[in-house]
């Protein structure tokens, strides 16, 4: 493979100052902010800040609200995870078999990725209005009295239905890409040594999605930890009370409304390694079992 030459040495610097100042600017910068103002108590207005060590993180550590809060995350992200996959695989097969039709079909699938958060989140409380909701009076047929932000429960089921459903069109776009690039002579002779179109799917179909599919594991779990921070905002607005949140929007809670900015970059910091963590866990250890052609 031919290498790129530059004739000046500065070039590629040059090249690369953009993206670096814009690193730096709104992530190492902001981090290091986080991570200094852990170990201070901090007067919300400004007017001072006292240096405390590890307070903050004994404080949160110890906090029984912290850690259940920490666990309604992992079943949080777990659920949206799964079910976002799952479903937009199951569609994405699908919609690769319909031959009349498959434009529609599959614009009708995607038109959910361009609804904003705070919209899907708007959306969800409409469907669940504790009144005239269709889905309440749906679950109401069968005796569920169903009631978003009166109920823990039924809110963090409402919470996983609307982000499952936010996500899916993306893992959908991925999944269809995945299954049209595979190239027919494959599925031809897939077809003639297995007639069971299950066996097959899992036996040649789905390791060859794994390269697709590991990606959106990242993706999906980051999601699920950061981007449902407006569908949450939008269902359990100035009413978040004993309904479940993530931790993300723990910090939220904490430091724009609570003004505990220490306790708050402190848990910021603990996200931000857990993240580190996974992350580094995903690439190491799951990334081995993916094999890429």
């Amino acid at each position: 493979m031919k290498r790129a030459g530059f004739t000046n040495p500065w070039l590629p610097v040059l090249l690369l100052i953009p993206q670096l100042a814009i690193i730096c600017l709104f992530f190492y910068w902001p981090a290091w902010q986080a991570l200094k103002s852990s170990f201070y108590l901090q007067d919300p207005f400004g007017f001072g800040s006292t240096f405390v060590g590890w307070d903050n993180y004994t404080r949160l550590f110890r906090s029984g609200e912290y850690h259940s809060i920490a666990w309604f995350t992992v079943v949080f992200s777990v659920l949206v995870t799964f079910f976002s996959l799952s479903l937009a695989l199951l569609l994405a097969v699908k919609a690769d078999k319909v031959i009349r039709g498959a434009k529609t079909y599959r614009t009708l699938l995607m038109w959910v990725y361009a609804v904003a958060p705070p919209v899907a989140g708007f959306i969800t409380l409409i469907m669940f209005n504790q009144r005239w909701g269709p889905l309440t009076e749906f679950f109401a047929l069968f005796g569920w009295d169903f009631r978003v932000r009166l109920d823990y429960y039924d809110t963090a089921i409402a919470l996983v239905i609307a982000s499952v459903w936010k996500q899916i069109p993306v893992n959908f776009i991925f999944f269809l890409s995945g299954l049209q690039s595979i190239p027919r002579a494959v599925r031809e002779a897939a077809l003639i040594d297995n007639r069971s179109g299950f066996s097959r799917f899992w036996t040649v179909t789905f390791p060859l999605l794994a390269p697709t599919g590991f990606f959106l594991l990242i993706i999906n779990i980051t999601y699920s930890l950061f981007d449902t921070f407006g569908t949450i905002d939008t269902i359990l607005r100035n009413n978040p009370g004993d309904n479940p949140v993530t931790l993300v929007y723990k910090v939220y809670l904490d430091g724009f409304r609570g003004q505990d900015l220490g306790g708050s970059s402190a848990q910021s910091v603990v996200l931000m390694v857990l993240v580190l963590a996974l992350t580094i866990f995903q690439f190491r250890m799951v990334e081995r079992r993916i094999h890429y052609t």
